[in-house]
């Protein structure tokens, strides 16, 4: 590695150069293959003429069948050895112009692998594809992936809009579009998960490659309803049909009595009711709660997010 002229972090344009390497062994191959390359088209030139002048020769029976069936020959071989020199010369170019290595794409240096001076293996000669110098990324955009539970997934859609929270800048708000969902579940801590990806305009390019968030999906939006906490719903009692009638322990005067209720949509912080309660009705909550200990694991799983940039 001759020049590496960039660093980690740095802005980069397509066409920018990346790293030069030693090109001493790629000139001198890039000679030879011309030399060779010339030396065909002369032998091709002159099996050309001799067969010209052996051709009129048989015409006039002054030369025997075999004698122009070798000519033939000759002439065969002289072509094959120029398709050789040819395509032996191409590989040596492009060889020779891969030696320096120039952005693709405008965007950022996510990571360098190697430093100037160091060797570096071929990815056209190495079966193993080579040594990585670079890994690239267009911010402008970028993916998040995020892990949605199976009872959930049924309600996700490509094209669903979605809002994304960076942990590092919890005031703002990032507009996203679900632009993949992934066929086949993964497991997860005992829990079945579906990849889903997120597109996500770059405001400023602040969401950087590895940051973890938060996503909201919005499956329906309902205006001016009442909602309360997961947590104080009560477990259903064993046998019960209606899932839609749940009971809440509600404070009357000194006292919490419990009441029934009949709830709507629900997500896995809060549920909507539909009857049975008024604004400002103060719930108790158990103070061993099972459902408590399953939200927060929710919790924490719906968050469990990463993103990363469109380009590489």
């Amino acid at each position: 590695m001759e020049e590496l002229p960039i660093e980690q972090g740095d802005h980069i344009k397509k066409g920018d150069l990346i790293a030069r390497l030693d090109q001493k062994d790629e000139r001198a191959a890039v000679s030879q293959a011309q030399a060779d390359y010339d030396i065909a088209v002369a032998e091709l030139k002159k099996s050309q003429r001799e067969h010209q002048r052996k051709d009129k020769l048989y015409t006039q029976q002054l030369i025997s069948e075999e004698e122009r069936d070798q000519i033939e020959l000759n002439l065969a071989i002289a072509r094959g050895k120029l398709v050789q020199a040819t395509t032996a010369f191409e590989r040596a170019r492009e060889r020779l112009s891969e030696s320096i290595v120039r952005a693709p794409i405008d965007g950022v240096i996510l990571q360098k692998y190697v430093e100037k001076g160091q060797i570096i293996a071929s990815g056209i000669s190495n079966v193993s594809g080579g040594t990585p110098i670079v890994d690239i990324a267009n911010m402008s955009s970028v993916y998040i992936q995020a892990g949605v539970d199976e009872i959930d997934i049924g309600k996700i859609q490509i094209g669903q809009m979605a809002t994304i929270i960076a942990d590092a800048y919890p005031q703002m708000r990032f507009n996203g579009k679900i632009v993949r969902i992934a066929p086949e579940a993964k497991i997860q801590d005992n829990v079945t998960l579906f990849d889903v990806i997120i597109l996500v305009e770059n405001q400023n390019r602040k969401l950087k490659s590895g940051m973890n968030t938060s996503i909201e999906i919005t499956i329906v939006k309902k205006d001016d309803v009442l909602l309360v906490s997961n947590i104080s719903l009560l477990p259903a009692e064993s046998g019960q049909k209606d899932k839609k009638i749940q009971s809440v322990m509600l404070k009357n005067g000194n006292i919490f009595e419990p009441r029934e209720v009949t709830i709507g949509l629900s997500n896995f912080k809060e549920t909507e009711v539909l009857s049975g309660l008024e604004e400002g009705d103060v719930l108790g909550v158990p103070m061993s709660s099972r459902l408590k200990d399953s939200n927060d694991k929710r919790t924490t799983r719906m968050r469990s997010t990463r993103t990363f940039g469109t380009g590489k």
